[in-house]
């Protein structure tokens, strides 16, 4: 028990995005353009695209090749340890889709899935990066 006193510990501090999962990014973006979202990364001919919406984003995920949905989409968490909290879920015994990986749009997350098959992400923002 002495090594659960000593491990990391990391704490949930906010949702950082939705990821939804559309058909077409063309629309989609321009829709929420529409609701003066900006795009942060991506675009209307991307597979992937996030949008600033106030302090959170949307993100979009192009998924045109499924009629029946069984992903629904991502929360995305931020956390105050992204290698920490992995740890402690790897520790659990709870299996991860990813490891910790550090995006290209400035975030380090890894992916998981509760009981019932819902994506999570837990992330921490690293870098300011900008591309569209």
């Amino acid at each position: 028990m002495d090594s659960d006193i000593n491990r990391p510990k990391s704490q949930i501090e906010s949702i950082s995005a939705i990821t939804l999962v559309i058909q077409d990014m063309a629309a989609s973006v321009a829709f929420y353009e529409a609701l003066d979202m900006t795009v942060r990364y991506g675009g209307k001919l991307a597979r992937f695209t996030s949008l600033y919406a106030g302090s959170c984003y949307v993100n979009l995920v192009v998924d045109n090749q499924t009629e029946q949905r069984g992903f629904w989409g991502r929360v995305i968490f931020y956390v105050s340890s992204v290698d920490a909290l992995y740890e402690q879920i790897v520790a659990a015994g709870y299996r991860t889709e990813t490891r910790p990986t550090d995006a290209s749009w400035g975030e380090r997350y890894f992916h998981v899935r509760d009981p019932d098959n819902h994506e999570l992400s837990f992330a921490r923002l690293v870098t300011r990066k900008t591309q569209c």
